[in-house]
């Protein structure tokens, strides 16, 4: 049902729940899996460099861990939230059931995303007061903390889209996982500030968009950062953009999606 703008939100709300109410059904699986995953990595860290390691800054190394931890559970189940989505849907023949109704390539890729991201949100904000117990933490601003947990999961759910769309089966995604998404997490100063690293390191480090996504959620947390937060939001938000015309261009052509 169209109203007069001449959009489906009808429609895109339904796609949109029908998105949430997947990843909630399996709700061991994609929200406690993660903050048994989060509190093992915790865990590790703390006992293993946490000794080693008293302060990051004028921070404590745990308190300034912990941020990174959070964004990681966010962006990586944003991300696993559309590409298996859209997978799934292939390799079962149901992706039709997504195609048929009268949506535009915008409203595809706005209801999808959004699942995405609501799911990346739901798992950080959980995985933040479950840890909460471990690790006392305040909120520096609110605003940084807010706006990086809401572009960071709409990237890797725009990321999982395209990466959902372009795959031809589950192996393809597990490749992208493997050698785009968490190579470029954990080399995103996750566990570390990237002025410990080697001059030549730190100016790579500035070419990863994930970096800026940790560095400014942990401002959000701690008041530290390692760059220019300026900087942060514009290349967080250029990117958004450019995956979100990746997305619809997919789902205007059909690529991939239509035999």
């Amino acid at each position: 049902m169209q109203n007069i703008s001449g959009h489906n939100w009808l429609g895109v709300y339904t796609l949109y729940i029908r998105e949430v109410r997947r990843f909630v059904k399996v709700y061991t699986q994609t929200i406690i899996g993660p903050i048994v995953t989060t509190l093992l990595f915790l865990a590790i860290f703390a006992l293993s460099i946490g000794s080693a390691i008293k302060v990051v800054g004028d921070v404590a190394f745990i308190q300034f861990l912990l941020p990174g931890l959070i964004m990681m559970a966010i962006v990586q189940n944003a991300f696993a939230n559309t590409s298996s989505s859209i997978m799934i849907s292939k390799v079962q023949g149901n992706i039709v059931d997504t195609l048929m109704p009268p949506f535009n390539a915008h409203e595809l890729t706005f209801a999808l995303a959004m699942g995405g991201v609501t799911r990346g949100v739901m798992v950080g904000f959980v995985v933040a007061v479950v840890t909460a117990f471990f690790v006392p933490f305040q909120i520096f601003d609110f605003f940084y903390v807010a706006y990086y947990a809401v572009a960071a999961s709409l990237m890797l759910s725009l990321l999982g889209l395209l990466g959902g769309v372009w795959s031809e089966k589950f192996d393809h995604i597990a490749g992208l996982t493997n050698f785009v998404v968490t190579p470029l997490s954990f080399l995103s100063g996750t566990f570390y500030s990237i002025h410990r690293l080697p001059e030549f390191f730190q100016v790579a480090a500035h070419f990863n968009p994930f970096f800026y996504m940790i560095d400014g959620f942990r401002y959000g947390f701690i008041g530290y950062s390692d760059a220019s937060l300026t900087t942060g939001m514009a290349v967080v938000a250029l990117m958004d953009l450019a995956l979100w015309v990746a997305c619809w261009a997919m789902f205007k052509t059909g690529y991939r999606l239509k035999s």
